[in-house]
């Protein structure tokens, strides 16, 4: 197994993803990383907390999760973000990536 990215950590509530956020794009996706956070491009504006809804969406989806499990922690309203994301492990969230 090789070791994590930089931008996903483990911690006793769950995996923390570091999330450089791009809102207004054509559509949501992975595009990439940034400075040691995954960018995600969001098909949302950054608006009555739009690009947040869209970005927990896009997760649970991609990982399998429920939307509850999926939590913005910190940067509600910026663009470098920190998601927790539960019940997941980091080999199951490196799979669900493609980045295994």
């Amino acid at each position: 197994m090789r070791p994590a990215p930089p931008w996903l950590t483990d911690s006793p509530e769950g995996l923390l993803l570091k999330i450089w956020a791009k809102p207004r794009a054509s559509r949501t996706k992975i595009a990439g990383e940034r400075e040691g956070a995954l960018a995600v491009a969001l098909a949302a504006p950054p608006v009555d907390g739009e690009a947040n809804a869209e970005l927990v969406k896009f997760f649970s989806k991609l990982l399998g999760a429920s939307k509850k499990d999926v939590t913005v922690l910190k940067g509600a309203t910026g663009r470098a973000k920190t998601l927790l994301v539960s019940g997941i492990t980091t080999e199951e969230a490196l799979k669900s990536l493609s980045l295994k």
